[in-house]
């Protein structure tokens, strides 16, 4: 160290530190003939070779008391008992002027025995930066195990200073690359090993984890901290061949804590993931996953591999015995996984997660269908027809929708190479076409056969031909400053607007009521669109186009013109919502109504080469709509909404057989269209394997047109497609759903449409952990509703910002009124290491999604005794 550094050092002791009586051996004498160079100002410089104690004692206490001083002595410090300036030196200070001296007074550590500890670290000083970024870390009282484990942060370019977070970058800084080498170590440690702090982290593996060979490797190190991760959560032995490699007991905790943080890591899981998968694959993980139950393998995130376990675990479940499922079971271990890190984490491809979610939500789907079935095994047994109408609205639809629920899931996962679910969609289709259809056309079959030809109603349903009377006439007759806007989306059937009502519900200020109509027959796209625009009489021409007050109906610009007549217009949904705010507005001025089109689910499903899309289109039409009412409410001022259909639709994964054919050897005469779900025409004669009506009666429709349509689920003709029809009479085709979507501006109501998600508290008072894992009771305050969402949870118990447990996910999606059912319980594992009782611990509740706080408590940690025996 040169004069101008000693010079620094010490007018900082004496500046800044306003220290008046610094003490200064040098016992090799490396500075004698440096001292005169060195100059403080108002300091005065006493060798103590060349005047006596007593002298330099008047001189420093007597003649000059407030006197700053710096006594030089090239000898070592005295002995207590020989040392005749004790007395100052207790109340003065030290100073060297070795390399580590100036070190322990730059990172101003208290211990003064650390300097040879510095010096044995010195080449780790020789960088500016290093030393600077160790400053930012140290405290006074750090040890030598503080200190090396400061340095091998700054070194690893760890987060923060502690041995997990340090374990977590090494490991992190293996799986750079696409393809990791789990024998190469990473470059920090090279530079671990120059510094000589490999020994010291050893050491505190061994003292953390219990990991300690004799030729100890990172590579050794994370094999047997995944493995002991795996054994804590798996419910049954490890297997034999696996036992080896776990860590003594005494490091299983610190293990699954610092593992489950390095998977909770938003910056790090992506390491985690690629490592896991080499070591997995390294273990041969699936040759020891065969044999094990679900839920035994429940709690296990530490290995990919599990996920097709449970996965088919879950399917020989479903299929083994469908009569006796139990859904809230199967919903309950796909939550569990769900919410876990193989699905829910970002650091995962998107494309990987979805599949996997959707392989998980087919499942718990197919649960709830199968159920649903088993419930009504014996048929549907109604009283009358609008008994049963009503039973589909109340709940028969549900067996539609969760088919159609599977499909799609079942086809996102089948995208992913998620080829397992194939039994379970024969199952389910076998279910869906020769269960629940062929019961629901034969119950409801019965009621169509005594109605038609003569009648085609139903008590206190509206007909879809007064949709205009009944929803937009008369709600615009109330007031003149009033504006209504209809949404129709083709061939948007019951169960779909079901499912949109609900998402509507969840969106601040709208309140979205659902109801029906019952359609017109048949129910195909002319005469439903032809029925829902304003009209005293609809008719039938010789050639089967539909007219209202004896215009034409089919395109938008005859529609535009009808609509005009009452002050309304026509316009397409796409072209609407192309349109910025400012012109859609000036678009729609002057106009009452606003009758907007919308059309994706017939004009895919009702082509032979993209019927397939059936589903898919369903669900963009779901997402569809739901932008489009929030277009109209945000954009255009929209108050009052209606959205309807012409008609509904049957769609199954299979193409019908024989049995779904109705035999129709030749077109009677009289033909004018012939469909595959509806044949019009006129003087029809009466068929055996169809119904035959007059529109007249179905449809309000003049003109003398009759109509046949197949019974049940049958087709006529299987060109341009036939698993996506629509035209004849079955619930699903001619329950016309209605959607009244008002914008609420009082603010009381509309306070009340705030979507939040649900409430979640935990259970009991005055927490104290005594155990290495402790179980918290968790009660979900209200069930899921419109208004009240699920919500996952990351629950943790903290010490500040650092964890000191597990982080566990945890989902609440209950939709029981019951508050025992609304329970959830969740097992946090503690670090092994100390414990203050009077430290204040946190347990904390976080937003899976957001990272919100949702709920915090005071926790106590109170282990008194370990249980490492």
């Amino acid at each position: 160290m040169d004069v101008r550094q000693i010079t620094a050092a010490l007018k900082r002791v004496f500046n800044e530190e306003h220290v008046r009586i610094v003490f200064w051996n040098d016992p090799d004498r490396e500075f004698v003939g440096s001292l005169p160079d060195i100059a403080v100002e108002g300091v005065e410089i006493l060798k103590l070779d060349e005047i006596g104690s007593l002298e330099a004692k008047v001189r420093i206490e007597l003649d000059d008391p407030d006197g700053r001083f710096l006594l030089y002595s090239p000898a070592e410090e005295p002995d207590y008992e020989n040392d005749w300036l004790l007395d100052m030196r207790l109340y003065g200070r030290n100073f060297r002027a070795d390399r580590a001296s100036i070190v322990l007074r730059e990172l101003a550590l208290t211990q003064q025995h650390l300097r040879q500890h510095l010096e044995k670290r010195r080449k780790f000083f020789d960088s500016k930066e290093r030393l600077q970024k160790l400053k930012s870390l140290v405290s006074p009282e750090d040890t030598e195990v503080d200190l090396d484990r400061k340095m091998l942060a700054v070194i690893a370019r760890a987060d923060q200073p502690e041995l997990f977070n340090i374990v977590r970058t090494l490991f992190h800084a293996m799986a750079r690359d696409d393809e990791p080498d789990l024998e190469a170590d990473p470059a920090a440690w090279a530079q671990i090993e120059r510094f000589e702090l490999d020994e010291p982290f050893w050491a505190m593996v061994k003292s953390d984890f219990g990991y300690g060979d004799d030729g100890p490797t990172l590579k050794n190190l994370l094999i047997r901290l995944l493995v002991s991760d795996y054994a804590h959560h798996l419910a049954r032995e490890l297997p034999v061949p696996l036992r080896h490699l776990q860590l003594p007991r005494s490091g299983i905790t610190n293990a699954v804590v610092c593992l489950d943080q390095w998977r909770d890591s938003s910056s790090k899981s992506s390491s985690y993931n690629v490592l896991a998968g080499e070591v997995g694959a390294l273990l041969d993980m699936p040759d020891h996953l065969p044999g094990c139950e679900v839920e035994e393998l429940v709690e296990v995130m530490t290995f990919v591999d599990v996920e097709k376990t449970i996965v088919q675990g879950l399917l020989d479940r479903v299929t083994s015995a469908p009569e006796s499922i139990a859904p809230e079971f199967v919903g309950g271990i796909v939550a569990r996984r769900q919410a876990g890190h193989w699905v829910s984490s970002v650091s995962l491809p998107e494309a990987q997660r979805n599949a996997r979610r959707a392989v998980y939500e087919a499942l718990a789907v197919a649960a709830q269908f199968l159920d649903l079935s088993n419930k009504h095994e014996a048929g549907f047994d109604f009283p009358d027809m609008a008994a049963m109408y009503r039973g589909y609205e109340a709940g028969l639809f549900r067996f539609d929708q969760l088919y159609r629920r599977f499909c799609e899931n079942a086809d996102v996962a089948a995208d992913q190479g998620w080829d397992m679910l194939k039994p379970l969609r024969e199952e389910i289709e076998a279910c869906y076409c020769h269960g629940y259809l062929t019961r629901l056309a034969l119950a409801w079959g019965k009621f169509v056969t005594a109605e038609l030809p003569g009648r085609w109603a139903i008590d206190d349903v509206q007909h879809q031909y007064r949709f205009f009377d009944r929803y937009v006439g008369q709600w615009l007759n109330e007031a003149d400053n009033r504006r209504a806007f209809v949404i129709v989306s083709d061939a948007m059937r019951y169960e779909a607007a079901e499912e949109l009502t609900g998402y509507l519900n969840g969106m601040y200020r709208i309140q979205a009521e659902l109801s029906s109509q019952l359609g017109v027959l048949p129910s195909y796209t002319a005469l439903g669109m032809a029925s829902l625009l304003p009209h005293s009489k609809l008719e039938h021409t010789e050639m089967g186009n539909v007219l209202a007050d004896g215009q034409q109906t089919s395109s938008l610009e005859q529609r535009n013109e009808i609509l005009s007549t009452v002050n309304g217009m026509a316009v397409k949904a796409d072209q609407l919502l192309a349109m910025k705010k400012e012109v859609g507005r000036e678009f729609i001025a002057g106009e009452r109504l606003v009758y907007i089109y919308h059309d994706e689910i017939d004009a895919r499903g009702d082509k032979f080469a993209t019927e397939g899309d059936t589903f898919e289109a369903v669900r963009k039409t779901i997402r569809e709509l739901a932008d489009l009412v929030r277009y109209v409410v945000n954009n255009l001022n929209g108050n009052y909404v209606l959205i309807t259909a012409d008609h509904g639709f049957l769609f199954t994964e299979t193409a019908p057989g024989d049995p779904e054919k109705s035999k129709l050897e030749e077109k009677p005469d009289g033909t004018v269209i012939a469909k595959k779900r509806y044949l019009l025409g006129h003087d029809l004669p009466d068929h055996e394997h169809a119904w035959r009506g007059d529109t007249a009666v179905t449809a309000g429709a003049e003109g003398g047109m009759q109509f046949w349509v197949p019974k049940g689920a049958n087709r006529f003709h299987f060109t341009s497609g036939a698993r996506f029809v629509h035209g004849g009479a079955m619930l699903q085709e001619i329950v016309v759903p209605v959607i009244e979507v008002k914008h609420l501006k009082d603010k009381g109501r509309r306070e009340r449409t705030r979507s939040k998600r649900v409430a979640v508290q935990v259970l009991g008072t005055k927490h104290r952990i005594t155990a290495r894992r402790h179980r918290f009771t968790l009660l979900q305050m209200q069930p899921v509703g419109e208004r009240a969402d699920a919500v996952t949870l990351r629950v943790a118990v903290y010490e500040g910002d650092e964890p000191v447990t597990t982080i566990e996910s945890v989902t609440f999606d209950s939709m029981s009124s019951n508050l025992d059912e609304r329970q959830k319980s969740v097992i946090l594992t503690l670090r092994d290491r100390p414990y203050d009782k009077r430290t204040p611990y946190r347990l904390i509740l976080r937003d899976a999604g957001t990272g919100i706080e949702q709920e915090s408590l005071d926790v106590i940690i109170d282990r008194v005794i370990t249980d490492d025996f």
